[in-house]
């Protein structure tokens, strides 16, 4: 009988699991987060329908805002999103 070895791999965060068609849950759900809560790259990936080098670009041109670190990971706000989103200039 062979052992089954264990996963070395990191459980996904509940942000880049993929739902049904590859979209992530945060994404899925952006409108029902709260303004404070933070969302990764993959998110402002499907929000702005761009690639990471366009999500770059528009944060160094100021049409994005500014990413925050927590920890070693990239996020941004949502409420500075939502602003961008609906017109709104970046912060």
């Amino acid at each position: 009988m062979l052992k089954q070895a264990h996963s070395t791999q990191p459980k996904p965060s509940p942000e880049t699991t993929r739902g049904v068609g590859g979209i992530p849950d945060a994404l899925k759900n952006f409108d029902f987060l709260p303004d404070s809560a933070y969302v990764r790259q993959p998110v402002v990936k499907g929000l702005c329908g761009c690639s990471d080098a366009t999500i770059w670009r528009r944060v160094n041109s100021g049409l994005l805002p500014k990413p925050q670190k927590l920890g070693s990971t990239t996020v941004w706000n949502v409420g500075e999103l939502r602003t961008i989103l609906n017109g709104g200039k970046a912060l």
